[in-house]
């Protein structure tokens, strides 16, 4: 209870907090075989490396990391960045473009603050993160759902959409979506930006997942297609080399770089020193590229192994089929409720996540996501024949 005379602010009304943060409170049970959360594999994450980097860096600008920092980034992790990004992607970028971020999501916080107001609209994927539904719903942002289908957002539904709502932004995870696992097809990338071109609209390209891929070629980003400065691309070093450490980056037109790098100094001043120091070593000795050879095999199996129990599922269940990132997303048949079932799955020692709560519209109850990049593939076997052998008790009750 609060006390006397204190009251929250309005903006908070109807926040709940991320049912995923929610979940984590369960997790902590001896022997939960865990598909809830985002984590890469404790096996992926560099610790050695990131020890020895730390040292390092300490021991060489100690001094410079320890002190406090510019907002616009540790100089020599901009420089390394900017390396990273120019042998990376084809669209132009020059240091003013760029703003390291504490984790990729602080990027839609700093646009939310910069360039929202209450009572925008803003157009999401429907399902999408939730994480960043939470934050937009903070700035008190409508949200939009637009159809989507296996290869991501329909271009005839996003544009009805904005022509009906007039958004200030669409919010977009194009590959290895998070939490479906799907990607934007290639074909609807360019539009998109043309669209927000014609229309006026900040098209916000989340892009946390590209390098974990198992199957198929690269794709290039929508922001590659922007001749008008109308997408912003934000990335991360969270899901590649460590969640912890809290480096991401946002790429952008210089204006609203310079805005951003004003709102961050009243959210954190600066991202970390001592982080963008790791991540600046880690990319200057060229160990980005083998460490994301050695510990994709290891991922591909792990998603092979959920997709080879998926099919043993009793049928009139669906699931998607991604060629990379963290997740899988399965949609059970009408009148299954997976709120209900997590419960109960729970008790076996098996957890995942409801499907509803990424989805803006809500609803959507016979759906649900799974992580498989956190598991063995003994508790990925062990776990999945709990799911399939509780699902179909449920489907036959």
């Amino acid at each position: 209870m609060l006390p006397s005379g204190v009251t929250f602010a309005d903006r908070f009304e109807g926040i709940s907090g991320s049912a995923i943060r929610a979940i984590f409170k369960v997790l902590g049970r001896p022997g939960m075989i865990s598909f809830a959360g985002g984590n890469p594999s404790n096996d992926a994450l560099p610790s050695e490396e990131c020890a020895e980097l730390a040292r390092e860096a300490l021991l060489m600008d100690g001094k410079r990391i320890l002190q406090y920092g510019a907002t616009e980034g540790y100089p020599p992790f901009v420089e390394s960045l900017l390396s990273y990004l120019r042998a990376s992607y084809r669209f132009p970028i020059e240091p003013e473009n760029v703003l390291p971020l504490s984790g990729s999501t602080q990027g839609i916080d700093l646009l939310c603050k910069t360039l929202t107001n209450p009572g925008d609209t803003v157009l999401v994927e429907s399902p999408t993160f939730l994480g960043n539904m939470q934050s937009l719903r903070i700035y008190q942002q409508k949200l939009v759902p637009v159809e989507s289908d296996d290869q991501g957002v329909l271009l005839d539904r996003l544009e009805e959409a904005v022509i009906a709502h007039k958004p200030k932004m669409l919010y977009i995870i194009p590959t290895f979506q998070n939490p479906t696992g799907r990607t934007l097809a290639a074909e609807r990338r360019k539009p998109i930006a043309e669209m927000a071109a014609k229309y006026g609209f900040l098209v916000v390209e989340d892009d946390p997942y590209r390098d974990l891929r198992y199957a198929g070629e690269p794709l290039p980003p929508v922001k590659e297609f922007d001749q008008s400065g109308h997408v912003v691309y934000m990335g991360s070093f969270s899901k590649i080399i460590s969640p912890g450490l809290r480096v991401g980056y946002m790429v952008a037109q210089e204006d609203i770089i310079q805005k951003c790098a004003i709102g961050k100094q009243g959210s954190d001043l600066h991202t970390s020193n001592i982080s963008q120091a790791i991540i600046d070593l880690y990319l200057r000795r060229g160990l980005l590229g083998p460490h994301i050879e050695a510990i994709v095999p290891a991922y591909r199996d792990k998603l092979n192994a959920m997709l080879g129990e998926l099919s043993t599922f009793p049928t009139g269940i669906s699931f998607t089929k991604p060629d990379g990132g963290l997740f899988l997303f399965v949609t059970m048949p009408e009148g299954f409720r997976a709120g209900e079932t997590f419960q109960k799955a729970v008790e076996r020692g098996v957890a995942f996540v409801p499907g509803t709560s990424f989805y803006p519209e809500g609803g959507h109850h016979n759906t649900l996501r799974l992580n498989f990049s956190n598991s063995t593939l003994e508790q990925i076997k062990t776990g999945m024949a709990t799911l399939r052998q509780l699902f179909t008790e449920t489907l036959n009750a």
